[in-house]
């Protein structure tokens, strides 16, 4: 946000992570870090207390998990975006996370720079959501077994009917957001244009209501539109 520095709590159980993540949040500019806690109620706590405009959130912590904390203070103060900040590889808990409404993901090897970037993207309305961070997520969810997210069609076990007005077409693209895959590579694997795809992503979040791909994601499984594959 122009004019002033972004407003920044950090919560981790990890006293010298923690510490750390503060230190390095001081080195980067246009960042202002407000509070520190060392688990979710005190995250939810300083929330109310400093209004911050992010939270970088661990998910693993005592008394009140990451998922429940970001639950909480979307809730409460949905003026705060939550940045989740974990170590991905063996957190079952980052999809819960993104049910909570977070809206940017980090694992904890990411620098500083990456770190600014998921903070700026956050607050300029975007999803700090990589492709990578996608598939990761649906790996998670089916338990280690692929997804099926085909651009034939909706995933195996769809609705044959599809919700909210959403076309085969759009149906197809939402399938490949939920993938993982950017304009540019829904575009090659439909042998249509960048151009078309956004299109076809701006009609779909207009039908269904999302605001960025993580709300998209959700709305995707939720209506089964991509579902964890079955043996």
């Amino acid at each position: 946000m122009a004019g002033r520095a972004t407003r920044v709590v950090v919560a981790d159980d990890q006293t010298v992570v923690r510490e750390g993540i503060v230190m390095l949040l001081g080195l980067l500019p246009g960042l202002e870090v407000v509070g520190a806690a060392a688990d979710g109620e005190e995250a939810v706590r300083l929330v109310a207390e400093t209004a911050p405009d992010v939270v970088l959130m661990d998910l693993r912590m005592p008394r009140c998990d990451g998922a429940e904390a970001t639950r909480r203070i979307r809730r409460d103060h949905p003026d705060t975006q939550v940045v989740v900040l974990t170590t991905f590889a063996d957190d079952d808990s980052l999809f819960p996370a993104l049910e909570a409404g977070a809206r940017g993901y980090l694992t904890k090897d990411a620098g500083g720079e990456e770190i600014l970037r998921a903070i700026e993207d956050v607050m300029s309305g975007q999803a700090g959501l990589s492709p990578k961070v996608q598939r990761r997520l649906l790996e998670r969810l089916a338990q280690g077994g692929p997804v099926v997210a085909r651009a034939v069609g909706p995933a195996r076990g769809a609705p044959e009917e599809l919700p909210d007005g959403l076309t085969g077409r759009e149906a197809q693209v939402l399938a490949l957001v939920a993938e993982g895959l950017s304009n540019t590579e829904i575009a090659a694997t439909l042998y249509v244009s960048p151009a078309t795809v956004k299109t076809h992503i701006n009609n779909l979040f207009s039908k269904i209501g999302a605001r960025d791909r993580a709300q998209a994601v959700r709305y995707a499984f939720r209506h089964g539109i991509v579902r964890p594959a079955q043996d």
